[in-house]
């Protein structure tokens, strides 16, 4: 199967790659040009996909479409504006009132939502039975007395003395495997970013290259 040599496409993913790399030697300005072009450009992607799944959907068409009916929009799109008086020095308190009525709904709107979809189910979960067999007891009461111990942990109303001194730091050593099983996979997905990125460059960069020039 005859390979093609890499397109621009593929060049500047290799350039773009090599630079990212550069840093495992020391920060240098390749790296600093290739996360600035890394930042502007998922900025700018995220920006596109918020006015087409979000602003066009739900505010412009709806207000300036058909604004006899959705005239109620307004209030929001003008709440949106007044956010951009911040880069107005002498007007940026204004900006806060946008931001007051965000959060302020934002608490509101999903406080029922974070009850129902994630505390409630949360303490539900750890509602186990106790009587199932000696394995999955001891995996039950595993999880029982990590919730617990965690919780009493950070329960700050009362200093951590007498007995809740040594259930607190159950909690912590609770903590500290659950933080740690998050670093791993954290850096296994890493590893695969970097395997992807190492597959590209010999593949679809360099074999090709190698191929066209010593394999005629």
């Amino acid at each position: 199967m005859e390979l093609q040599l890499p397109g621009i496409g593929e060049w500047v993913a290799a350039f773009l790659t090599l630079c990212a790399f550069s840093f495992l030697y020391k920060d240098n300005i390749l790296y600093r040009f290739a996360e600035s072009v890394f930042v502007g450009v998922s900025f700018g992607y995220y920006i596109g996909l918020a006015k087409i799944n979000t602003l066009e959907p739900n505010l412009f068409r709806p207000l300036f479409g058909n604004f006899g009916e959705q005239w109620s929009l307004i209030v929001p799109f003008l709440l949106g504006v007044i956010l951009y008086l911040r880069y107005i020095p002498k007007l940026a308190w204004v900006s806060n009132w946008s931001l007051a009525v965000y959060i302020g709904y934002y608490i509101g709107v999903n406080l029922l939502q974070r009850l129902q979809g994630e505390i409630l189910p949360q303490a539900k979960g750890t509602m186990l039975p106790l009587n199932v067999g000696l394995w999955p007891t001891l995996c039950n009461l595993v999880v029982i007395i990590g919730v617990v111990t965690v919780l009493i942990y950070f329960f700050f109303s009362s200093p951590h003395k007498g007995v809740l001194k040594p259930t607190a730091r159950i909690g912590i050593y609770f903590l500290m495997i659950s933080f740690g099983a998050s670093f791993g996979y954290t850096v296994m997905g890493r590893v695969s970013l970097l395997i992807g990125r190492l597959t590209f460059l010999v593949n679809d960069w360099a074999r090709p290259l190698v191929h066209g020039a010593f394999g005629g």
